[in-house]
């Protein structure tokens, strides 16, 4: 497979039109229906589901498997390239980072601030996602740096420990009896429908924490990030563990946070492979944020 031919997959995925595609491209429709022909023929699979009525293009289900490894063969194209292009003496380039969402960002973005002040040609690119993903994402070379904010097994990457931690409780309704309390016990979670992350990690942690109820825990569902989560609990769903600092629990929110009691702590590693070659970019990031570490 060619990478231009794959940027030319992508383009009719995103755009859902042979002709609209052929515009974005700047080729010819005959051009472009060919490529891809070639490329079903070559992989043996139908990857697109050509309409009679509207000629709209739908993937088939290899199509979607392969618009993911498309997308990812592509960004890491693109990263490499970007990366030998920013050689020289000038330190420039691209940062790539992953991250749940943590209050602790403030760090990462005290350093992004200072780096580029000081090298204005360096760019970040942040990608949101719980550890699994983040993990995922850095295994396949598509971002330099991962944060992770639970006990998630780091053992297998070199890492900083962050000056920062986050603590977990539980959102509810201002109007929930519960809010009038200051903490939220093990024995207060029995029985409440609970909105929990979908990352395992923190599964097992919650089981720990309340192992004098984890019998009686009732998980109705689970999210990758707090937004959604939030107005789930908001519109009466449930209650949502999360961290503390990422929902709006604020005036005219309707919500309000209480922590948990045993206080139950997050530690922030900011983590990268081991032997990893890093960019100009990404070490003099690193280097950065030692400093801000240390100050």
């Amino acid at each position: 497979m060619e990478l231009r031919v794959l940027r030319y997959f992508l383009a009719v995925a995103r755009e859902q039109s042979i002709s609209g595609a052929a515009e974005y491209l700047h080729i010819t429709q005959p051009t472009l229906s060919r490529q891809l022909m070639d490329l079903e023929e070559e992989l043996g699979k139908q990857l697109l589901i050509r309409g009679k009525r509207n000629r709209r293009i739908m993937l088939t289900e290899d199509g979607m498997r392969l618009r993911k490894r498309a997308e990812e063969i592509v960004e890491l194209a693109d990263k490499t390239e970007a990366e030998f292009l920013a050689g020289g003496d000038a330190v420039s380039g691209d940062v790539y980072i992953g991250c749940g969402e943590s209050d602790a960002m403030r760090i990462i973005a005290k350093t992004a601030v200072k780096l580029r002040q000081d090298y204005p040609g360096i760019h970040f690119h942040l990608y949101s996602g719980n550890a699994d993903d983040v993990s995922e994402r850095m295994e396949k070379g598509l971002l330099d740096f991962g944060i992770f904010i639970t006990s998630s097994s780091i053992e297998k990457y070199d890492y900083l420990q962050l000056p920062a931690y986050d603590t977990w409780g539980l959102i509810m309704r201002k109007e929930d009896k519960l809010a009038e309390k200051k903490f939220i016990t093990p024995q207060d979670l029995a029985g409440l429908p609970l909105l929990i992350s979908r990352q395992a990690q923190v599964h097992e942690e919650m089981s720990s924490w309340s192992s004098e109820c984890s019998g009686r825990l009732n998980v109705v569902g689970t999210y990758n990030l707090i937004y959604n989560a939030a107005i789930m609990t908001r519109e009466g769903f449930g209650y949502t563990l999360t961290l503390d600092k990422l929902a709006n629990t604020g005036e005219g929110s309707g919500l309000c946070f209480r922590p948990l009691k045993p206080e139950l702590r997050a530690n922030l590693n900011l983590v990268w492979k081991k032997y990893q070659i890093f960019s100009k970019a990404a070490q003099k990031f690193l280097e950065y944020l030692q400093k801000e570490i240390n100050a």
